[in-house]
C-alpha cells in the first residue's frame, strides 16, 4: 500500500506538472480533494474539489512552461506521502502579476499528500516563495518590495 501511494504521487507530478496533462487530474485526485494553503499563498484558505488545482497548475505551467520538480526525498507513512522537492523553470509568462523576466528560477518545498483508495484526497505545501519572488525581482533580498511591484499593488488598491 505505501509503495502504491508513493508511486501515485510520483506519477501525478510527472503526468500533471511535467507533461501538463491536466485532463488526467481526476485520475489522481479525488473529487472531494482539499488543497490546504499557507498564509502567503491564498491566505491560508482550503480549496475543495478539482477546479482549484486545475487552475493553479495551469497558471504556474503557463508562467513556467519548462517547470520541473526534482524529487529530493520521498517518505511514506500509511496514507501520507511526504515529498521534499526542488522546482526549476524559466519565467516565460505572467506569474502573480509579474511580467515574464526570462529568468531561470530554482526554489524548494515540501508537500504532504494524503492518499485514500488510490486517490490523493488532501495536500499541504510549504514552499520557499520568498526565494522565488526574490529571483523574479519582485522583492529585494532584505524583504523590501521592488518599486515596480509596489507601484502595481498600489494601483490595484485604488
Amino acid at each position: 500500500m505505501s509503495e502504491d501511494n508513493k508511486t501515485l504521487v510520483h506519477r501525478f507530478i510527472e503526468e500533471i506538472w511535467h507533461k501538463g496533462n491536466l485532463e488526467a487530474i481526476p485520475e489522481f485526485l479525488a473529487p472531494h480533494y482539499v488543497r490546504h494553503t499557507t498564509q502567503t499563498e491564498s491566505g491560508g484558505r482550503d480549496f475543495h474539489g478539482l477546479e482549484s488545482p486545475t487552475q493553479k497548475i495551469a497558471m504556474v505551467r503557463q508562467a513556467f512552461p519548462d517547470i520541473h520538480f526534482t524529487l529530493e526525498d520521498t517518505m511514506v507513512d500509511g496514507e501520507k506521502v511526504v515529498v521534499r522537492w526542488t522546482c526549476r523553470g524559466t519565467h516565460q509568462g505572467v506569474f502573480r502579476g509579474i511580467a515574464p523576466t526570462g529568468k531561470r528560477i530554482a526554489y524548494t518545498g515540501i508537500n504532504i499528500y494524503r492518499v485514500v483508495a488510490g486517490k490523493i484526497v488532501e495536500r499541504w505545501a510549504e514552499t520557499d516563495g520568498v526565494s522565488l519572488l526574490q529571483q523574479l525581482g519582485a522583492i529585494r533580498p532584505h524583504g523590501e518590495v521592488s518599486p515596480e511591484v509596489h507601484e502595481r499593488s498600489m494601483g490595484e488598491r485604488g
